[in-house]
């Protein structure tokens, strides 16, 4: 099980990578050390460019998806939320802190490394009726 000094140690280094715009190899190996497989999955992800942060206007919300294996996770940051199966079967079971496409966004977030996809508020509820009906 994941505890907070893991957390605490992935919130600051999501603080420095924020102010450095990178990931220094120090910190991957640090992640890595800490996190293991779930880190490795984050870092495909984020290769892969499989983070998207949707805008949509006039509203200004925004939504984050990240594109999986199997569909499309709808991810609320604020929340640590992510509605995918591993965030249902260990998340919440305490196994661990979170999967790994809260990770990948977590990162994406702070480094700006994800598809920014601009659209209009008459999208909305098809978009979300759509990456709801994924979970059900």
């Amino acid at each position: 099980m994941t505890d907070n000094s893991e957390i605490e140690t992935l919130n600051a280094i999501c603080k420095q990578a924020k102010t450095s715009g990178k990931l220094s190899g120090e910190n991957i190996n640090k992640l890595y050390e800490l996190f293991g497989q779930r880190f490795t999955k984050a870092l495909d992800t984020l290769k892969e460019n499989r983070v998207k942060k949707y805008f949509f206007k006039p509203s200004m919300r925004i939504v984050w998806i990240v594109v999986g294996r199997e569909r499309d996770y709808l991810i609320m940051p604020e929340a640590e939320f992510c509605t995918c199966d591993d965030f249902y079967f260990r998340v919440l079971d305490k196994k661990v802190h979170m999967c790994y496409h809260l990770f990948a966004q977590k990162i994406a977030q702070n480094l700006n490394w994800f598809e920014l996809i601009n659209t209009g508020d008459e999208n909305y509820n098809m978009l979300m009726d759509e990456w709801k009906k994924a979970t059900l």
